[in-house]
């Protein structure tokens, strides 16, 4: 059912940011692969990405339980650690749903086992590039095949023997980084992995907390065959989902909002520096250490914005962003250009393409480009109907740019923000936002 947002007198109160996604993924993950011991994960986050992740590991004989949160706290689950090898196969095929994490992740985790498995998703993942995490598997022994000559989804892993590798990756990316550690934490040898660029290092400080032998050399890491040791986990807020409520403050013209608990890890933190680059006003208070993720409380505030350059090594620190980041970017004033994006042309949507749709409809002078967007600035963002081409970031994006444009926006298709954020729409309700 649609739903349509207007811009609210003021915006201003706290916000507690839901359990961080990638964290939350890998926690599950990890555990069920720990000795047979049983963690506790607290602030789980509540999104239908995570929620895959966890039914996998069901199918895949890990006993884990879950407890609802409350009063805006994530879930609370417990995780019965099987081990390495102790994986039993499923009776049917495994559903990922739409998260890329967790199939990229769980290709890991499943490459070169003596069990067959089927792993498959929606519509949108199985038209998401598979080929870059299937091709160094394969190297490494695993024996696996897919549509596509092996690219797309369905993903059918039949075993194979796997051997440590020497990998120089074709992109920064956090997903494929951690899909050839849990494959190389089973391999025969040492796995090397050579990075052009920092990606998110969640699984780099989870696998320390546990135990493993990883060492990083500049952008080269060096993983030998670990097991690892149960750890308990308090999932940081997810800074993807507070950078909404970031942009809607500092965009809108009576604002203040403290978002509490937020990761700041420096490999995720792209966003902070880029609003602070436009002349954001922001300030982190209470910097902390939470299970070795930096967390702090983000007070956000009514700010001029000015047009900036996005390229280079802080892009994969802020990718997941880059569709709300346009929102402010249409606002500022002067020209803003985002490069070196190429890789959102193969998310959820084709969020490039899809934001500039937007954008162009609601009136802002914004153009794409084959590996980002230019946006004019100086813009008044107005109303229309828009669809988010089920892309959940999409979606949440145009709620944010509702709360600051000048006529009202329907967005046609909301509910698939449920797939990492699904009290989004009940906080702008909240704010005044939501009318109708």
């Amino acid at each position: 059912m649609p739903v349509t947002i207007a811009r609210p007198r003021s915006l201003r109160g706290e916000i507690i940011a839901p359990g961080d996604k990638s964290v939350s993924h890998r926690a599950i993950m990890f555990n069920a692969l720990s000795n047979t011991d049983t963690a506790h994960v607290t602030n789980f986050s509540p999104g239908a990405d995570c929620t895959s992740t966890v039914e996998i590991m069901r199918s895949l004989g890990v006993e884990i339980t879950r407890k609802d949160g409350e009063n805006g706290a994530g879930d609370s689950l417990t995780v019965k650690g099987v081990g390495l090898n102790g994986l039993q196969e499923p009776s049917g095929i495994l559903d990922a749903g739409n998260s890329g994490t967790t199939t990229r992740l769980m290709s890991g985790i499943l490459a070169g086992r003596d069990i067959m498995t089927i792993l498959t998703g929606d519509d949108s993942l199985s038209s998401r590039p598979m080929g870059r995490v299937v091709k160094p598997l394969t190297a490494m022994g695993a024996e696996i095949s897919g549509r596509a000559n092996d690219t797309l989804a369905p993903l059918v892993f039949h075993g194979g023997s796997l051997t440590g590798t020497n990998y120089e990756m074709p992109v920064a990316s956090a997903q494929l980084k951690s899909c050839l550690l849990l494959a190389g934490l089973r391999a025969d040898g040492v796995t090397t992995l050579t990075q052009p660029a920092e990606s998110r290092d969640h699984t780099e400080r989870m696998f320390s907390a546990m135990g493993v032998n990883l060492q990083k050399n500049g952008l080269d890491l060096v993983l030998e065959p670990s097991e690892l040791e149960t750890v308990d986990v308090e999932v940081p807020g997810d800074i993807s989902s507070a950078a909404f409520w970031m942009v809607a403050a500092i965009c809108h013209p009576d604002a203040e909002l403290l978002i509490r608990n937020v990761g700041i890890n420096p490999t995720r933190a792209g966003i902070i520096t880029a609003l602070q680059m436009m002349n954001a006003d922001l300030t982190l208070i209470d910097e902390r250490d939470v299970a070795g993720e930096p967390v702090a409380d983000v007070l956000v505030k009514t700010s001029q914005l000015k047009g900036i350059e996005l390229d280079g090594d802080i892009v994969p620190l802020l990718i997941d962003e880059i569709p709300v980041i346009a929102v402010a970017a249409a606002i500022a004033d002067g020209e803003t250009v985002i490069r070196d994006a190429e890789e959102l042309r193969v998310k959820e949507s084709d969020r490039i393409a899809a934001s500039i749709s937007w954008l162009n409809g609601a009136g802002v002078e914004a153009e794409g480009t084959p590996d980002g967007m230019i946006l004019a600035g100086g813009n008044t963002i107005g109303g229309g109907q828009f669809q988010s081409y089920d892309d959940h970031r999409l979606a949440m994006s145009l709620g944010v740019a509702g709360l600051i444009s000048s006529e009202p926006i329907t967005v046609l298709d909301p509910d698939v923000a449920g797939i990492s954020y699904p009290s989004f729409w009940k906080i702008i309700e909240e704010f005044g936002g939501l009318v109708g």
